[in-house]
């Protein structure tokens, strides 16, 4: 698994929280009462903030969030969503986290919108490469993989070599 230094483990937070941000309202649509992922993302903040970090405090926080996903299953942007909120409060504990907020942002977009999802795919893709911190962005954006396939696109990660 790579290692990153501390501050590139806050600047993956960061960006895994806006990645996440920027989705949240696919999940706020149908669940507008539902705060878990939104609070993920204020202690994910918290712990970019203050660099303190209880184990208990951010599992709790991913996992709540990830919980939030069963309730909006049926509509699988709002659950993409959801999903990209617990891997971001995540990232505070284990940096490849921010892949997956990356990544589930993406397949939001792709629910949410699959009759332009290529184009806003590439969009959303051309804002997180601009987003991260310029000795990062090769690293993280060659293993965010999308592929077009017959029910249309499909993103993974790349967990190859020095994951």
């Amino acid at each position: 698994m790579k290692k990153y230094s501390k501050d590139d483990q806050v600047a993956l937070s960061v960006w895994a929280l806006d990645c996440a941000e920027r989705v949240l309202p696919m999940f706020e649509r149908s669940m507008p009462k539902d705060e878990r992922p939104g609070n993920a993302l204020r202690l994910g903040r918290q712990w970019v903030d203050t660099r303190v970090f209880r184990m208990p405090v951010i599992r709790g926080a991913s996992l709540c969030a990830h919980a939030a996903a069963k309730a909006v299953k049926a509509d699988k942007a709002a659950c993409e969503a959801v999903h990209a909120a617990g891997q971001a409060v995540a990232t505070a504990h284990v940096a490849q986290h921010a892949y997956g907020a990356a990544c589930y942002a993406l397949k939001a977009i792709i629910a949410d919108r699959p009759d332009v999802a290529e184009q806003l795919v590439h969009d959303e893709l051309s804002w997180q490469s601009a987003h991260l911190p310029g000795h990062l962005r090769e690293e993280i954006m060659s293993r965010i993989v999308v592929e077009p396939r017959k029910k249309g696109l499909f993103i993974t990660i790349e967990k190859g070599h020095g994951f």
